[in-house]
């Protein structure tokens, strides 16, 4: 089976986007990219995630041609396929629809430096306004916002977005920036809160890239 090591990271981290409660039902969706193939493993579109096996798991290439399977991939295949296209450090994408940080993106608020976890994503997390779910316009603008300056982006009234070196990084972006977006809104509702300083921030950007141990 083609690239079967990433269809089987996708089915294991589609499970844990449900037990750590970053979405709801068959919501959200995450890719992994071998650079060597020019190829993504990417989740199937509505599938529960414990009934999803590899097989069930979509390879396509970066132009969105499905390479092998029988599933009809993720709705937000251009989301995911841009940023391997543009970006050489990112191989692997996960979009959640977590609720603080769902709650951010329908107020329209980026997340600033009031916590150190902004970090995952650079000197904030940038909230883009609304595009239609599974659009190319949606992937646009989400690159817009990101570029290469950013691994996180709040998706207008939608959710969030998080890229990285591997799946494991992209995946605890996506897990730390939701905490921070509680954080983040619980601290507005009492007034506020204190930013980082650039200073500050300078001593830890980047350093969650090589955080957790393999």
């Amino acid at each position: 089976m083609l690239l079967q090591t990433q269809r089987e990271l996708v089915v294991e981290y589609g499970k844990k986007l449900v037990t750590a409660g970053l979405t709801e039902g068959t919501f959200g969706n995450i890719s992994v990219f071998d650079r060597a193939r020019g190829l993504m493993a990417i989740s199937p579109s509505g599938m529960d995630y414990f009934s999803t096996t590899p097989a069930d798991v979509v390879v396509t290439d970066l132009e969105g041609r499905v390479v092998e399977g029988t599933r009809k991939p993720s709705s937000e295949l251009d989301l995911h396929r841009l940023f391997y296209q543009r970006r050489g450090d990112v191989n692997g994408v996960v979009h959640t629809h977590s609720s603080f940080a769902t709650i951010l993106s329908c107020l329209g608020w980026a997340i600033e430096p009031i916590h150190y976890l902004v970090a995952y994503s650079g000197d904030q997390v940038p909230c883009i306004p609304y595009y239609p779910f599974g659009s190319l316009e949606l992937a646009e603008a989400a690159w817009d916002a990101m570029g290469e300056r950013y691994n996180g982006c709040l998706l207008g009234n939608h959710g969030l977005l998080a890229v990285g070196g591997s799946l494991s990084f992209a995946f605890d972006a996506a897990q730390q920036l939701e905490f921070l977006a509680k954080v983040y809104y619980h601290a507005r509702l009492a007034g506020g809160g204190i930013n980082l300083t650039p200073h500050q921030l300078q001593a830890v950007l980047g350093k969650f890239q090589s955080y957790r141990q393999q």
